[in-house]
């Protein structure tokens, strides 16, 4: 039968409930927010403009492994790219959109715990260990999605599109904003999708997915995920496999999870 005090709460209760973890989430998110914008050199010198440096840790290791390989095209960032602010508030404005999505990831394990927290009362027994798992995974996957999306695909992304001229007659000049935009759209984009196994799980527990169904259209999901993986990167074939490559490999962990659902659901 259903555990907790929330079992017999009316629909206005719960709403209730439901602001009130939703206000807590809010102030994990400023709160850090608030962290990030007071320590604003550290955020933006050590971590935001870090991709765009030769000194990268992901720009270095490539630049070595070229150098080893004799493969000089894989020293990418060798000249950091120069940001330009055009605009009058420009600086401060981005300032606080970097202090809020540093908010957002930093906060995020404590923001899935809330939502593990209001669903929890509502769970069978035997179904509050699956969430409390369910709701780890999100967290790690999002982190991990996260390290990969600014690691491996912001650099590349930073070095294609800050390099690529259409005429030898027209400079890059890159905004400041629109550098800020690309990383953390990017890093963001990598950590939503992360989420595919997940989401895979929740899907199988509703009987909308089975493992035959995501088998069956394997091929489909992969047409999918390079189009997934066109979107978050910029236009070239490296980066583009790069990010193809973790998310076939998670459609397939996917596929698992959903075998044992089904298995699981059986008994």
């Amino acid at each position: 039968m259903f555990e907790g005090k929330n079992d017999d709460m009316t629909f206005l209760e719960h709403l209730e409930e439901l602001r009130w973890h939703l206000i807590r989430s809010l102030f994990a998110i400023v709160l850090v927010g608030i962290v990030a914008f007071v320590f604003k050199d550290v955020v933006f010198d050590t971590i935001i403009l870090a991709p765009r440096q030769p000194g990268f840790f992901t720009n270095r290791t490539l630049c070595n492994i070229g150098d080893k390989l004799g493969f000089a095209s894989l020293c990418i960032n060798s000249s950091p790219v120069e940001l330009k602010n055009i605009y009058m508030a420009g600086q401060f404005t981005t300032h606080i959109l970097v202090s809020v999505i540093a908010g957002i990831v930093v906060a995020s394990p404590y923001l899935f715990y809330e939502i593990y927290r209001f669903i929890n009362p509502g769970l069978y027994k035997n179904e509050k260990k699956y969430a409390a798992l369910a709701i780890f995974y999100c967290s790690f996957l999002f982190m991990l999605g996260v390290m990969f999306g600014y690691f491996l695909i912001s650099p590349l992304s930073v070095h294609f599109l800050g390099s690529y001229q259409v005429s030898t007659e027209v400079s890059n000049e890159i905004n400041l904003v629109s550098y800020i935009t690309t990383v953390s759209s990017i890093t963001l984009a990598s950590a939503i999708v992360f989420e595919l196994p997940v989401i895979i799980y929740f899907l199988s527990k509703m009987g909308l997915v089975t493992p035959e169904f995501l088998r069956k259209y394997r091929k489909h999901a992969f047409i999918v995920v390079l189009l997934l993986s066109a979107i978050i990167t910029p236009p070239d074939i490296l980066s583009l496999i790069l990010v193809a490559m973790p998310l076939s490999i998670l459609y397939e962990i996917g596929i698992r999870i959903s075998k044992n659902v089904v298995k699981a659901e059986a008994v």
